[in-house]
């Protein structure tokens, strides 16, 4: 396996900060926001002064129910190939839900969430998870992610679930160590459990962040200083086996170079005391016997096939596989829709938590949408954040988060805002530079609103729809 050493997370508001740091081996840089031909200059320098660069995906959405898109796994190969990367690393989530599965419209979650651990779940996870090895020109590793929801139906422990996985595929694993923490506080998870049911082998590398705790909760925010149970975390998984790579991220609020190197000292002063003996056996709930697990399929085939476990049918099921795809599309689409279109709440989940966590979609998506288009919140006049939160209760992602600024844009039009007119304008004039034909002018606004509530049957409508060109005015 190969040595990382301790790295920092590379954003484009720290890549001066981090060239200038001492002692980083290696960086991790968010996978979709590098382009292969055109690779950011920061990047570049640090290549060729031998600093390793891993590319760290967040959209593959292997935990879902459909199977990995062909085109997101040649983007992430390409990066891969484009930064001479040892490894590539994604997450055990799922992020979009609906489609031909469910016959329902595509929704984006824009955000990592979890996925139910059933042996269901399991099994379309891992198929998935050796579509995407097969389709990397390197080792894939897959991190466990922090949630504030659990589903009702889980049948495995955490630490049960990454071993399965690792068994079956040989993928490497990326623990995320403030993760853990962040679990403990939401959903009463002990790390110490996690860690004790894991292949310590097949570990790749740690993530180390900081977060913060609001009225019980436990936000895994990426802008604050890393606080002590988080450290804690990672010395109890120091003691048990040295890390190959351990990785700070930060990704918001971003501090002088002075605090970084100060966070990275003490990462370093965490591990300094821990002295690993050798990688301790662990079993899982269907016996001992796991084969060695190495990242990215080194290992593959050394545990069981999918489909031997407890009551499976052998690995050669399409029929059982086809069953638990769909089973998993229904529950995934209907956790989000919940979420995200403020459908009911799913049997068996917390209302309650549900509802603290469909706010913080929408918040992200606020955030994420004025940074992805500054220009909007000023176009959309005063009131943006309000507009937009009221806009997300009912309304998911479909697309991406550009995508989403250009459907908020839309829906401001087609609601006659901004109020004043020239304001409205120079909106329009942003959609249409950004989306090709241009908004719907106020003619074509009032036939839809007609049609929608009955007082012009679509027929009549049809004639005048070539004023879906005009501005609106």
């Amino acid at each position: 396996m190969k040595h990382l050493g301790i790295g920092i997370g590379w954003r484009p508001e720290i890549a001066g900060a981090v060239e200038e740091l001492d002692g980083v081996d290696w960086v991790e840089a968010v996978a979709e926001n590098i382009c292969p031909g055109h690779l950011p200059e920061g990047l570049v320098r640090l290549r060729e002064r031998g600093i390793a660069v891993v590319p760290h995906g967040v959209s593959l959405g292997l935990g879902g129910a459909d199977r990995p898109d062909a085109g997101r796994l040649a983007d992430l190969a390409a990066r891969a190939e484009a930064l001479g990367s040892p490894l590539v690393s994604e997450h055990i989530a799922f992020v979009r839900a609906g489609g031909p599965l469910t016959a329902s419209p595509r929704m984006e979650a824009g955000h990592l969430l979890p996925v139910p651990r059933t042996r269901d779940a399991l099994r379309v996870l891992c198929e998935n998870v050796r579509v995407a090895q097969d389709a990397l020109p390197v080792p894939l590793v897959l991190e466990n992610i922090a949630a504030l929801i659990a589903w009702p139906e889980d049948e495995l422990t955490e630490g049960e679930f990454l071993a399965e996985l690792v068994e079956r595929t040989g993928v490497g694993l990326l623990i995320d160590v403030a993760n853990l923490h962040t679990n403990r506080v939401n959903r009463g998870e002990d790390p110490a459990k996690v860690l004790d049911a894991l292949p310590l082998e097949a570990i790749a590398y740690v993530h180390v962040a900081g977060g913060v705790e609001r009225d019980g909760v436990w936000h895994d925010t990426h802008a604050h200083p890393v606080p002590r149970p988080v450290l804690d975390v990672l010395a109890d998984l120091a003691a048990r086996v040295a890390p190959p790579g351990v990785l700070l991220e930060r990704d918001e609020a971003f501090p002088p170079a002075a605090h970084l190197s100060a966070e990275l000292d003490l990462i370093r002063a965490t591990l300094a005391p821990a002295r690993p003996g050798p990688p301790r056996s662990t079993t899982t709930s269907a016996g001992p016997g796991r084969g060695a697990a190495a990242p990215g399929g080194a290992g593959r085939g050394a545990g069981r096939e999918d489909g031997a476990e407890q009551g499976g049918t052998g690995p050669g099921d399409p029929a059982r596989s086809a069953r638990a795809r769909e089973c998993l599309a229904l529950t995934q689409t209907a956790l989000l829709s919940a979420l995200t279109a403020g459908t009911p709440v799913p049997a068996g989940f917390d209302g309650r938590r549900l509802r603290v966590q469909a706010r913080a979609l929408a918040a992200k998506r606020a955030d994420v949408v004025a940074k992805v288009a500054p220009e909007l919140p000023a176009l959309a006049g005063d009131g943006f954040r309000e507009a937009f939160l009221a806009y997300a209760r009912s309304r998911p992602m479909r697309g991406g988060y550009r995508q989403d600024a250009l459907d908020f844009a839309r829906h401001l039009l087609d609601s006659g805002r901004p109020d004043d007119a020239r304001a409205r304008r120079a909106l329009a004039r942003w959609w249409k530079d950004r989306a090709g034909p241009r908004p719907p002018g106020r003619t074509t606004r009032l036939l839809r609103t007609l049609v929608r509530t009955g007082g012009i049957t679509p027929g009549a409508a049809a004639g005048p729809a070539n004023e879906a060109g005009t501005q609106g005015s």
